[in-house]
């Protein structure tokens, strides 16, 4: 019930003065608050895992592409690392016909 009262004073009530009249512990016995705590620990996971893939991606591409041409500009890098993980992975076959950092130049300008 308490829980309940704490969802529709949430509609009128600042946040605070809903804390001061309900109690935390009891609220986070709802099963509302449980399925919306775990909808959103559900999210956040999902968001760190491609976040995960979308860094090994960067990291596998700039170090193929140290490999292919060498030394890798400070503003290539970031803009490598700021591609999604379907960009990366068409860099990361693309750079197979690099020779230069101009390919490369090319190439992360013809992405817009």
């Amino acid at each position: 019930m308490s829980a309940t009262t704490a969802i529709l004073a949430g509609l009128v009530l600042d946040k605070m003065i809903i804390r001061q009249l309900l109690r935390e512990d009891i609220m986070k016995e709802s099963v509302i608050y449980q399925e919306i705590q775990a909808i959103s620990e559900a999210k956040g996971l999902e968001k760190g895992i491609e976040k995960g893939i979308k860094q090994g991606e960067a990291n596998l591409v700039l170090r193929q592409l140290h490999r292919r041409i060498e030394e890798i500009p400070d503003n290539f890098r970031e803009k490598i690392r700021e591609l999604s993980v379907e960009e990366l992975e068409n860099l990361g076959e693309a750079l197979l016909d690099f020779n230069t950092k101009a390919d490369l130049n090319l190439w992360l300008t013809s992405q817009g």
